[in-house]
């Protein structure tokens, strides 16, 4: 082991061993500066191979099925769910688990998107004869063209890496980021061609906060039942304020007996008549409720409609049908709480 740290301190690789506490940020800038040279270094090697890999992956009726083992599979699987989450279905293969049956995962029509620094891993090497007999073309991701994996694809995009970062240059870490940077670019590449939108993302994420805002409506939020509060114009302030109670709100609809909006009445609006009145809680609410609220129809993009009550601080609004029921009510607070701000 002495022998080991010795040879890396003259290559300038400061070991676990050898770090000093006032070490760690030189140590850490340095394998940061040395994976993007890395990359750097790639980037600067990439040529027509690239555009005929997101070609083949454009053409592929089926899916992107990724494929590597240990680190190469972790990475893998991060692939696989960037390419399915932008646009292109995929999904990832264990090799091991390959030779066991899960072969049966790949069908003519998939791209098999294998992942080998060395490009002569054992159990990658198991499933390349099954793969050729099944017309699968392959991308490989490799260090090495001129290997059993390089040999068998269809296109190699070269991940090689001078070193490792790893002091020994064993662990894989400056290969594994090369690994995930090129499967990056190809996802970013593939996803534009083929015009992959952010609603289009948002259709794929329906629970994070793009989707939410690019998809949730105000029928989706909107309190319904006896979560509003409706009153007739002829009840008295007092029975309005009861109904807001019971139905947990901040305002109550004020409708006629077809079930049309004719105002809005809202707490503050009730407290507002007793300082000027206080007799106010026994007289009708007709003349006392906003005869012209702001509304929102139930398929309005939520997002939207929080920017406005946002803007004109509004608690709560009334959601109509196109014949003027009042279906709904919007909180503002329920709109936060969706997670769409």
């Amino acid at each position: 082991m002495a022998g080991m740290r010795l040879r890396a301190a003259k290559r300038g690789i400061v070991t676990p061993k050898t770090i000093e506490a006032n070490e760690l940020l030189p140590l850490a800038r340095a394998v940061l500066r040395q994976e993007a040279e890395a990359l750097g270094a790639m980037a600067g090697r990439l040529g027509e191979e690239f555009t005929r890999a997101v070609k083949l992956i454009l053409a592929c009726d089926g899916r992107v099925v990724a494929t590597g083992m240990g680190k190469s599979g972790a990475v893998a699987r991060k692939i696989a769910g960037t390419l399915a989450s932008t646009g292109t279905p995929a999904l990832f293969l264990h090799p091991a688990e390959g030779v066991h049956g899960d072969l049966g995962m790949v069908a003519m029509g998939d791209v098999l998107l294998a992942l080998s620094n060395s490009g002569d891993t054992e159990e990658l090497n198991a499933i390349l004869p099954a793969i050729a007999r099944i017309d699968v073309p392959i991308i490989a991701l490799t260090g090495r063209a001129d290997s059993p994996l390089g040999r068998a694809a269809a296109v190699v995009l070269d991940t090689a890496v001078e070193r490792e970062v790893c002091p020994f240059n064993l662990a894989p870490t400056a290969s594994t980021t090369a690994q995930m940077a090129m499967g990056d670019a190809l996802a970013i590449a593939v996803m534009g061609r083929r015009q992959f939108t952010s609603e289009d993302y948002a259709r794929l994420h329906p629970r994070g906060a793009l989707g939410r805002r690019l998809l949730l409506t105000v029928g989706d939020v909107m309190r319904i039942g006896d979560a509003v509060a409706r009153v007739s114009p002829d009840r008295s302030l007092l029975e309005a304020m009861f109904a807001i109670t019971k139905a947990h709100a901040g305002a109550a609809v004020v409708e006629d007996a077809d079930g049309r909006m004719l105002g809005l009445i809202c707490d503050g609006d009730i407290r507002r008549r007793l300082v000027e009145d206080e007799g106010a809680l026994h007289k009708s609410c007709g003349p006392r409720m906003n005869p012209h609220p702001k509304t929102v129809a139930p398929d309005h993009l939520a997002a939207e409609t929080l920017q406005t009550m946002q803007t004109e601080q509004i608690g709560e609004m009334p959601v109509l049908d196109p014949a003027g029921h009042a279906v709904g009510m919007l909180n503002l607070k329920d709109l936060l709480k969706a997670g769409i701000a």
